[in-house]
């Protein structure tokens, strides 16, 4: 077990009537952070979750991501990008090549930005939820 980041707490995020509270947990997830005490890393790259957080040892094996986080990326930056796409050709009328050049950097980057964090989300909903395995030894 490692040192508490500064502002962390190691305090789970629980109800008294043993439900996790799910707002927390997802702005945990946002943060890329152990969803039951927030002040472990969830990831040990930029996808790979890991399988127990360093600082409380949640047990974060059980996750099912899957697909979701892509799903959602390509979702959220098809749906920003494509109005503004066309907003900007039809109030600029730049370049092709300069709008293909600036479009395609700022989709790459959006994407490159969020899909570890709806990762983060997925995981942190799956865990708040019960999903898959998480609390099981609790019951």
């Amino acid at each position: 077990m490692t040192d508490i980041p500064q502002g962390y707490s190691t305090d789970p995020i629980q109800s008294a009537d043993g439900e996790r509270e799910l707002r927390p947990a997802l702005l945990r997830g946002w943060k890329r952070r152990c969803p039951c005490c927030g002040g472990g890393p969830m990831m040990k790259g930029y996808l790979t979750v890991r399988n127990e957080c360093p600082v409380c040892g949640e047990d974060l094996s059980h996750h099912r991501a899957d697909d979701g986080p892509a799903y959602l990326t390509i979702l959220i930056v098809g749906h920003l990008m494509a109005p503004l796409l066309g907003w900007v050709f039809v109030a600029f009328r730049p370049d092709p090549l300069v709008l293909v050049a600036i479009f395609a950097t700022g989709t790459v980057a959006l994407s490159l930005y969020l899909l570890p964090r709806f990762k983060g989300m997925i995981v942190a909903f799956q865990w708040a939820k019960r999903m898959h395995g998480f609390g099981e030894e609790d019951d």
